[in-house]
Formats: C-alpha cells, structure tokens, sequence
C-alpha cells in the first residue's frame, strides 16, 4: 500500500513538473525597438516585424479600410523627445500610438493617445492627435519583413517610412531647429567663453549671415590659431562670399596646420577645395 502511494505522488509530481516546464522559442513576429536622433533630440520607435509567409498581404491579411495596428502583436509605440508636427499639426514630447487604416489608393496615418491599440475595436477616434493621408508607392522588389526605417534625415525633417509586400508608405516629420538653435546662439555670444566655431558653422550651413559667419570664424582663430578645422570652415565661408584668394590663404593655412598633426584626411579636404577655387 504504501509502495503504491509513492508511485502515486511520484506520478503526479512528475506530470506538474513536466506541465512546469517550457521551451524557449523565436518570437514569430519579432520585435524591433529603433532610436534615430533628429533635430535636437530622437524619435525612438518599437513595433513587431511580422513575415508575408506566402500571404496575400494588403487586402487580405491586412483589410482594406480597417484600423491596423501597424505591425504585429503590440501596439505599435512612438516616442518623440522633442516637439514635432506631422501633416501640419505640431505634436508634443512624448509617446504615442501610430496606427493605420491602409486602403488600395491612400492610407491614412494616425498619431493617437493610445498606446494599447491591437485591434480595430480598440480605437477611439477622440484619442487622435494627428490624422493625415498620404499616398502609397508600388515597390519593384518585395519586403518580406514588415519594416519601419528613418529615411532621408536631415536636421530639421526626416520620413517615417513603412513597408511591407510591395507598399511603401511615407510621412513627413518636421521640427523646429533653427528657432531654438539661433536663440541659443544669442544667449551663449553674452558669455565669456563663447563658441565662436559652432556658430559659424551654423550660420554657414543653414543659409545664414556668411559675414556674421566669417566675423566668428575670425575670432575662432583667435581661440585656436592652430586649429586646422576652424581654418578649413573659414576657407568654405570665404569661398562662399566669392573671396577666392583669401579662401585659397586660409585653405594653404588649413592644410599645413593639417600636416603637422598628422591629420591626412584634412589634408585631402583642403587639397580638394583648393581645386575647386582654381
């Protein structure tokens, strides 16, 4: 009897252990997290990556006309650290959700409070920030992996590109460097160690007062006479204001500056410059 009572416990403390137990296996959908910085700040994007797999994909797997939650399993969530505006509204710092509803002709995308859509019946229009359309684009080749990637980053705008099949969805994002960056730069010109360099550069690179630029790069030398860098922008601003031998002076200055440091690639920049004001 009592043989038989451990043989009956052994059994069933087995099959719990056995029921305990589980296997680690590869997220069908997999989830990918994606930071890009941008403007003076990042976008950080997270969404699950779900396969074609032989599917029919939009208009099938995907209906036409129905919210999607933009991936696969989660919501997907989209975290600006910085104010931006998307379709002409501007959007606060902070998380979102990003949904769409695809159609054949136009998808439209939505910037929403809700960060727990995983469903058509989870929306609630009245939680939309940003609703805009915009026009999907035949691809040639097909995406297997459903993606969403930062393309065209520039300092101020960068798209917001989905795809999936053969559909590639694009949105614009903007933001508001300059206004802040110009502020910046009046208020840090009051203090004694003033970043005369990164100014100039600023002001060169975004279309801004080129003798403003060269006044400051004229006084960044002053901060670091050997600093091949800084002799190398004010060639590129004099060059820019059409003050060919001077340009041509500083560049010569830049470059042997570059040599003594041992720096090869400043010295290739200067040597192509140089050309250039042949």
């Amino acid at each position: 009897m009592l043989k038989k009572f451990f043989s009956t416990a052994f059994a069933i403390c087995y099959i719990f252990f056995a029921v305990g137990q589980s296997i680690e296996t590869p997220q069908p959908s997999p989830t990918q997290a994606i930071k890009q910085n941008f403007g003076l700040s990042s976008i950080t994007l997270t969404y699950s990556r779900p396969g074609i797999k032989g599917r029919k994909v939009f208009g099938d797997l995907v209906p036409y006309g129905k919210v999607w939650r933009t991936g696969a399993n989660n919501a997907t969530v989209i975290e600006f650290g910085d104010e931006v505006t998307i379709g002409g509204k501007k959007i606060p710092k902070g998380e979102y959700g990003l949904i769409t509803i695809p159609d054949k002709d136009v998808w439209t995308v939505i910037v929403t409070k809700q960060l727990d859509i995983t469903s058509p019946a989870a929306y609630k229009p009245e939680n939309d920030i940003v609703r805009t359309t915009v026009k999907p684009l035949a691809l040639r080749d097909v995406v297997e992996s459903f993606t969403i990637q930062f393309a065209n980053v520039k300092p101020a705008a960068c798209d917001i590109q989905i795809m999936w099949e053969n559909t590639l969805v694009t949105l614009p994002v903007t933001t508001d460097v300059d206004t802040k960056v110009t502020a910046r730069i009046k208020e840090v010109m009051g203090s004694d160690n003033r970043p005369y360099y990164q100014a100039a550069v600023y002001y060169m690179e975004n279309g801004k007062d080129l003798n403003q630029a060269l006044a400051w790069f004229d006084k960044a030398v002053q901060q670091e006479p050997d600093g091949y860098w800084v002799h190398l922008q004010r060639a590129n601003c004099l060059a820019k204001l059409g003050k060919k031998e001077e340009a041509k002076t500083a560049s010569q200055k830049s470059r042997e500056l570059a040599i003594k440091a041992g720096n090869d690639d400043y010295v290739r920049l200067n040597d192509k410059l140089m050309a250039q004001l042949k």
